[in-house]
């Protein structure tokens, strides 16, 4: 499925999914957009906080005004449509910094999906979404073009002392989730902030374990799903930063089993499985597969060698999509449980029915696997892309 800025909710929040962070210092950025540098890059995060230095602000938010206003240019003058344009977001450092750029970027505000929040919390919630609350309904209820604006969401990242403290993480949370579900209609997902966690404790993870193997990050997310994972609560979770991007001495043998490069590539699938495992990308693909399992759609990136696994590996497989279709049809009371089209698992309606609604949602972006095939097909120096649904796995 094609998306833009300007798609329904209910797709945007699932699309986002493999997000690369760029400085917003950054001078190239809209001509590699333009050039489409990176391959299947579907959303892109301009970094106005941790990214850059504090004394790089004024610099930052001219250069980011700047991109931004190429990219406008580039669209009216037709070198490129928005449609072609990823997903924008930028991610600001402060209530004061967000209603600058609102009131200060004008017409290139159309660019953008919406502003990533960091360190959101119960004291500065309710002021951010205000400011997004109000531009939204000054921009769709008044005359002339301003309707044709695309809605701005938020994007709140989690990640302050309230919430990964064990002695206030269940009021702080319980505090956010009202906020957000005053405002529920502007907020896109909710992310998860790993590293500010961890820094809290001194502690950084290895590229050889996952953010669920570090036991006080483990339990905090744990919280964060239990809250706002619940089927109802109409929110969509995204997984925290994966940061290596080259090789380090390894301590445990890689998980990437041979056979599924093997059998989708042949040959050249051993030389593409040790570049990954060189450059620690069968940690990030064991992650995003324990962030699948949890629920959790979308993954902060820091490098573009990181956006075809990603993207990959929420591809829907043949195997689940069959289940979750035949579960959807076969939910009219007639009966409970039925044998998988697979014929090796069974497949009770009701306890898996809201797992079935979330597979389908997904494949809606990310397309179908055809069957027999792997997540590897979709990787990297592989033509024959595999999917069911041709194209919707990249946009």
């Amino acid at each position: 499925m094609e998306f833009h800025n300007r798609s329904p909710k209910s797709i945007l929040a699932y699309a986002i999914g493999a997000a690369l962070y760029m400085p917003a210092t950054r001078s190239e950025v809209a001509e590699e957009i333009k050039n489409g540098k990176h391959e299947g890059l579907t959303t892109v995060i301009l970094d106005l906080e941790d990214a850059i230095g504090d004394q790089q602000v004024g610099q930052a938010e001219q250069s980011l005004a700047q991109q931004l206003l190429q990219l406008l240019s580039y669209v009216r003058t037709g070198m490129m449509s928005e449609q072609q344009l990823p997903l924008l977001f930028v991610r600001v450092r402060s209530v004061e910094q967000l209603e600058r750029l609102l009131n200060g970027l004008g017409e290139s505000l159309s660019l953008l999906t919406g502003f990533v929040l960091p360190k959101f919390s119960s004291d500065n919630g309710r002021a951010y979404f205000a400011l997004i609350s109000e531009y939204n309904r000054n921009m769709h209820t008044g005359a002339g073009n301003a309707s044709d604006m695309p809605v701005l969401y938020g994007l709140p990242i989690l990640e302050s002392s309230k919430i990964i403290y064990r002695e206030t993480r269940w009021k702080e949370l319980l505090s956010i989730k009202e906020i957000l579900d005053e405002y529920q209609e502007y907020v896109l997902n909710v992310r998860i902030g790993a590293t500010d966690f961890s820094s809290l404790y001194g502690l950084r993870r290895s590229p050889d374990i996952t953010i669920y193997e570090i036991a006080v990050i483990r339990d905090c997310i744990a919280d964060i799903i239990n809250l706002f994972g619940r089927v109802g609560s109409n929110y969509v979770i995204s997984g925290p930063v994966w940061e290596y991007f080259s090789h380090r001495e390894r301590v445990f043998k890689p998980q990437l089993r041979v056979s599924p490069f093997e059998d989708a590539l042949g040959k050249p699938g051993r030389h593409l499985r040790m570049d990954f495992i060189s450059d620690a990308v069968d940690g990030l693909i064991r992650e995003v597969m324990m962030d699948k399992e949890n629920g959790i759609i979308g993954k902060t990136i820091i490098h573009p060698s990181h956006i075809k696994p990603v993207q990959a590996m929420y591809a829907v497989t043949h195997e689940e999509y069959m289940d979750a279709l035949e579960i959807v049809e076969r939910n009219d009371g007639s009966l409970g449980v039925f044998k998988s089209t697979y014929a090796n698992k069974m497949n009770e309606i009701k306890p898996h029915l809201n797992w079935a609604h979330r597979i389908i949602n997904r494949s809606k972006v990310y397309g179908v696997l055809h069957e027999q095939q792997h997540f590897v097909s979709l990787l990297p120096n592989h033509e024959n892309t595999s999917a069911a649904n041709p194209g919707a796995v990249q946009r």
